[in-house]
């Protein structure tokens, strides 16, 4: 049941993706297996192929009887996306792809590899209802949660190509994700927690990511932060803010018309008590919009004294869009001011401009090209 108060997102109606391995727990795989004819044990066997092996073809799953294998592939793991374009750039180390989901749905997915880590950032939706202007997601409106599973796969197709070796540097995993791609990971709730689940159990329920290297971004659905600290899953919470003031932050920020920056703010803290985990403040710099100097003392003292970091983020603009970078002068300014209220603050390393990196760019064109 919805908390008191709490906006309700209403999903449009579409048909449902079909169920997967990774949308189950244990239990429930184990049931699965008996329902088409196998002993509960091979529920492990099958787990560990998936998210230990990363074999995507259970015809060749030798611990499954060969005449069970297609009915295995069918029923319990049939085909949730497929890659529709795949575009690299820093000299192959940045990935995006745009993968179509069963319905024809596209979404995106980036992966990032660095000389000491691979963070991935994945979607959560395919597009977005919060209507934030200067983001290419959020002006194609949401057309529908994924599912856990359509999640998860996300990550396990990345991690797919590492052990492959077909990201430039050889073969390696997957450390870090973070759910900064299409979509509001605290619209879809139950989804994302499944996933966030299914990735952190170790082998062979799940694939063994720790949770620490986990970020879920969320623009402030406060409910949900709240939510979050009682699932015992100390990932890292990060809020968009993008603005410290609440005259500002509605326009930019429209579900801050619901949830004031105050609010929000005070359920980061109660997440931090809880978790003993900082939080990341994500602030896109908006040339002439929200890059002022008195703004970035007004978050200062927002922030000052709170187990908190603010991760700055060079806008990466669209096409068309009014919106753009701050000068350079205006950021290292910015980053002055909150160095002297004592806030920990960084300016995110910024990838994947020449390849559409706005998050839901790419898929917008090869949405607007089916």
């Amino acid at each position: 049941m919805p908390a008191p108060g709490e906006l309700i997102m209403v999903e449009p109606r579409r048909p449902k993706p079909p169920l997967h391995w990774s949308d189950l727990t244990v239990d429930e795989r184990k049931a699965k297996v008996v329902e088409i004819g196998l002993p509960a044990f091979r529920a492990d066997q099958l787990s560990r192929q998936w998210f230990s092996r990363l074999s995507d073809e259970p015809s060749t799953w030798t611990d499954v009887p060969s005449e069970l294998r297609g009915r295995v592939k069918d029923e319990l793991f049939p085909d949730l996306m497929s890659a529709v374009r795949t575009l690299a750039c820093d000299e192959g180390t940045t990935v995006k792809q745009v993968w179509k989901l069963f319905d024809g749905v596209m979404v995106e997915s980036v992966l990032m590899r660095y000389p000491e880590r691979v963070t991935m950032c994945i979607s959560s939706q395919a597009g977005c209802g919060m209507n934030c202007p200067f983001c290419a997601t959020g002006q194609a409106g949401l057309t529908r949660n994924l599912s856990t599973a359509e999640i998860v796969e996300q990550v396990l197709a990345g991690a797919r190509s590492l052990a492959r070796g077909e990201v430039e540097g050889g073969e390696g995993r997957v450390n870090n994700l973070v759910f900064m791609g299409m979509g509001e990971p605290m619209a879809n709730y139950k989804s994302v927690i499944g996933a966030i689940r299914r990735l952190t159990e170790p082998a062979p329920a799940g694939f063994g990511m720790s949770a620490r290297g986990i970020t879920v971004s969320t623009v402030g659905l406060v409910p949900r932060i709240l939510n979050l600290a009682d699932e015992g899953i100390p990932v890292t919470l990060a809020v968009s803010l993008h603005a410290p003031d609440d005259e500002l932050r509605d326009t930019l920020v429209p579900i801050n018309t619901r949830y004031k920056v105050q609010e929000v703010l005070d359920a980061a803290w109660h997440y931090a008590d809880v978790t003993g985990r900082r939080v990341s403040i994500e602030y896109a710099l908006i040339k002439d919009i929200n890059d002022q100097a008195w703004r970035a003392d007004l978050l200062g003292e927002l922030l000052a004294g709170h187990l908190v970091h603010v991760n700055l983020i060079p806008l990466n603009p669209t096409p068309g869009s009014k919106w753009t970078a701050s000068r350079p002068e205006d950021e290292r300014e910015f980053v002055r001011r909150l160095k002297s209220h004592g806030v920990a603050v960084t300016v995110r390393d910024t990838r994947g401009r020449e390849i559409d990196g706005a998050c839901g760019q790419l898929a917008a064109v090869e949405s607007s090209a089916t």
